[in-house]
């Protein structure tokens, strides 16, 4: 049931959503890094390879090296600092599709946003992994319902597709709220036990939709990126 891994591509590739003087938006795939990590072997990254093509490309958010999906970068300070503020706000709107292990069903009528909210914390004796704790854990809340779409070839009844919204973005959030309602997403090394790892190639988790206001005036920005499982 473990499918191939999808062929590497070119070291400097990139795939452009849009690009102006003050704003970038790139679509990364599953297994590159966002940033650089520790190490000469870690340094080839999204960043890095924006900034070969936009020297003044800086870096706003990140995704987990094995999701895919939409990244804005900005073009020299003012704009990193406008959107800096717009995720802080929460003036940002994200939207994610995953495959989660098992069958996931919605209680709510009309495929209605169901909320998972539970504190969370970086598990101190077991980094990079978060866990959910009462007493020391930040607010946490994400907005989940059932996706459209079917689940490939050999995974009927195994997996449930689900659309996902962070409304608060803690590590690894999606992963561990997902975990701790009994359906971890399929592939995920950290949080998956090994039955529902071998489910998927990778960690079957994409970030498909995200809209910010434009760093120069605030225009509403929608980027888009279709889900490649």
């Amino acid at each position: 049931m473990t499918r191939p891994p999808a062929p590497a591509a070119p070291a400097d590739a990139l795939t452009v959503l849009h690009a102006d003087d003050h704003l970038i938006a790139l679509d990364k795939p599953a297994g590159l890094l966002a940033v650089p990590g520790r190490g000469p072997d870690k340094q080839d990254c999204l960043s890095a390879r924006a900034q070969a093509r936009w020297p003044d490309a800086l870096v706003v958010h990140r995704l987990d090296m094995a999701t895919s999906g939409v990244v804005v970068m900005a073009r020299g300070l003012d704009a990193q600092r406008a959107l800096s503020r717009a995720f802080e706000r929460r003036l940002t709107h994200k939207r994610y599709e995953a495959l989660v292990a098992g069958r996931l069903a919605n209680p709510l009528p009309d495929n209605g946003w169901n909320t998972i909210d539970l504190p969370l914390m970086i598990d101190w004796l077991n980094r990079p992994r978060s866990i959910v704790h009462a007493t020391h854990g930040k607010p946490s809340l994400t907005r989940w319902r059932l996706a459209p779409g079917d689940v490939p070839a050999g995974c009927a009844g195994l997996v449930t597709r689900v659309e996902l919204e962070p409304v608060t973005g803690r590590t690894h959030q999606l992963r561990v709220h997902l975990q701790a309602i009994g359906h971890p997403i399929a592939g995920d090394p950290l949080y998956a036990d090994s039955a529902q790892q071998a489910l998927a190639p990778r960690l079957w988790l994409h970030a498909g939709e995200l809209t910010v206001p434009h760093p120069l005036g605030g225009e509403p920005m929608r980027f888009t990126s279709p889900c490649p499982f």
